[in-house]
């Protein structure tokens, strides 16, 4: 039986709204991946950042004991590093001075807060750490959550630099099981603290995130102060954006 005209318009109407839906799927998918989806790869270009390779997996000791896993690291701005920390509710440890020495003493001991409180040194590829931030714990500086951030002077291809840190949870006041000075103690799930920052970043704002599996050659230690840790390896990456 021939078609009517009416049959025909039917058909051509259907095959032109399949066209069309076929023509929106393509643009969306386009729209996707060359806006949104591809952009987010090159954020990290090519996947790794090139300062990755040229910092060691721990932090030192002063005397060149290996100290802290490095299980985080932020791609971006001085500015932006510090914008993120405060939004997530860490805040700039003190500098080390005789005046805040005697003072995380005095309140340690006395249980009073000193929410800035500062850190002791390490070292990076030589160089003490450019910023630790902070979060405390109770009600004084001898149980802390904490940071440091160490300035890699290696830029990607978008000259960004990268920022690489250890992120650790110091658990009380003792004496270091190698050098017998007086020290925090952290507590051996470094990844918990990793963790803990990443979620604190994503509640106060979106975050680009980055995993590099694996990163950290030594799976379980000691660090500088002789405190045992244990990691699954794997080193974080956010950015500003």
């Amino acid at each position: 039986m021939a078609d009517t005209p009416n049959n025909l318009m039917r058909h051509c109407f259907h095959v032109l709204l399949a066209g069309s839906l076929a023509a929106f799927v393509c643009a969306v998918c386009y729209l996707l991946f060359s806006y949104e989806l591809i952009p987010q790869a090159w954020r990290f270009v090519e996947r790794r950042h090139p300062a990755i390779d040229a910092v060691a997996t721990r932090a030192f000791t002063s005397a060149g004991i290996p100290g802290d896993p490095l299980n985080i690291a932020f791609v971006g701005s001085e500015q932006a590093l510090h914008k993120k920390m405060l939004d997530a509710g860490w805040f700039p440890a003190d500098a080390i001075t005789f005046s805040s020495s005697i003072r995380i003493a005095r309140d340690s001991l006395m249980h009073k807060p000193y929410p800035f409180a500062p850190v002791s040194d390490l070292y990076v590829n030589g160089h003490k750490q450019s910023y630790a931030f902070e979060q405390a714990q109770g009600g004084d500086p001898s149980k802390r959550h904490h940071v440091r951030f160490w300035l890699v002077p290696v830029t990607d291809a978008m000259d960004r630099p990268m920022w690489i840190g250890a992120a650790t949870f110091d658990s009380g006041v003792g004496l270091s099981h190698t050098t017998g000075q007086i020290t925090h103690h952290i507590a051996a799930e470094v990844d918990q603290e990793r963790d803990k920052l990443i979620a604190d970043l994503q509640r106060s704002g979106t975050v680009v995130l980055h995993w590099i599996d694996p990163f950290q050659k030594d799976l379980q230690g000691r660090n500088g102060g002789g405190d045992r840790f244990v990691t699954d390896g794997r080193l974080v990456v956010f950015s500003e954006e």
